[in-house]
């Protein structure tokens, strides 16, 4: 055990976020998402749900600042303006730790194309739909602990 990290977050995903660079992409997928099949590195955090998973993250994680969008959430499927209650809790987190980003749409297949090239695929056992987020890794600056 660690001192101020989730204990959510195990060695292997912990060394995942260590070793990501400025511009790498991390995908945090919900239970129905085909994660074994489409990630290049897989961590599991079954029975932990998306949310938890994302407020522990980026508890760690800066998020890029150099794009318009650090974060990404699918589309729902026939309602492109619709907003899943899971996605309004994922932009309550993004907002608790970047105040100045607002969370990107991704159509679904496009979402599944750009989460088979991120740097690690976190499973989780996020039960809800459309419990599925992208985030893109930010610098530190040097005066940043």
């Amino acid at each position: 055990m660690l001192r101020g990290i989730d204990p959510i977050l195990g060695p292997d995903l912990l060394h995942a976020l260590r070793a990501m660079g400025h511009g790498d992409e991390l995908a945090i997928v919900d239970a129905n998402f085909p994660a074994e099949a489409n990630a290049n590195r897989l961590v599991r955090l079954d029975g932990i749900d998306a949310v938890h998973v994302a407020e522990a993250v980026l508890a760690l994680m800066p998020l890029d600042t150099f794009v318009d969008h650090a974060a990404f959430r699918m589309q729902v499927v026939d309602d492109a303006k619709a907003v899943p209650p899971i996605c309004k809790e994922f932009q309550k987190v993004v907002a608790r730790h970047a105040p100045e980003q607002k969370i990107g749409v991704i159509e679904r297949f496009k979402f599944y194309e750009r989460a088979r090239g991120v740097f690690v695929t976190i499973a989780t056992g996020e039960r809800r739909l459309y419990g599925n987020l992208i985030l893109k890794k930010g610098i530190l600056k040097p005066d940043e602990k």
